[in-house]
């Protein structure tokens, strides 16, 4: 699922009442009574139930009642990010490449615990800051010795840290560039750098 609050046209620390009148005038623009006999009926009902799911999905993501798959864990497996607040809303950002607003959030909590310095972890990990991201993990690993996403994480980067993937972006997990380049200077005779 596309981040909902994008697909809405708000921020995350958008007030209920705010995504409530995105949601509305959103919902009036594509209704499919609007489209009846309309060559563009299907791509607005396709608008309208990606606005709906939106709509539900921060719905839930507020009330606390229900998780947002946001992360891939290494093998493949989604971690369910549940309850309120802003711990939830700098996941969707992550997920969604949003590390600027993300960490804005995350520098607005006053609330430092192990998930602050997970979440800033895996923040300066997509930054490419892999020392930064170490250190931010060693502490969530000491402030919550028992949480196992955390303890994967700083095993991951201790053992060189690109293995690690907290999470899937775009719905990829192919090589990156380095692991690209090195294949090629492999497979052709000579090699791209000279070796």
């Amino acid at each position: 699922m596309n981040d909902p609050y994008s697909v809405l046209g708000v921020s995350p620390n958008a007030s209920d009442d705010e995504v409530k009148k995105a949601y509305r005038e959103l919902a009036r623009k594509y209704h499919p009574d609007n489209y009846q006999n309309n060559p563009l009926a299907d791509l607005a009902e396709e608008k309208m139930k990606a606005i709906n799911e939106a709509y539900e999905a921060i719905q839930k993501q507020r009330e606390g009642g229900g998780g947002y798959s946001t992360y891939t864990q290494p093998g493949g497996q989604y971690r369910q990010t549940t309850g309120t607040g802003a711990y939830a809303q700098v996941r969707m950002l992550i997920n969604a490449g949003s590390l600027d607003q993300a960490q804005a959030l995350l520098d607005a909590q006053s609330d430092r615990g192990g998930e602050w310095y997970f979440l800033c972890g895996a923040v300066a990990y997509r930054r490419g800051w892999l020392d930064e991201a170490l250190r931010n993990y060693q502490i969530a690993c000491q402030m919550d010795p028992g949480n196992m996403e955390y303890r994967q994480a700083l095993m991951m980067m201790q053992t060189g840290g690109h293995t690690y993937r907290p999470h899937q972006y775009g719905g990829g997990s192919g090589p990156d560039l380095c692991t690209i380049l090195m294949c090629i200077d492999c497979c052709t005779p000579g090699g791209c750098f000279g070796c």
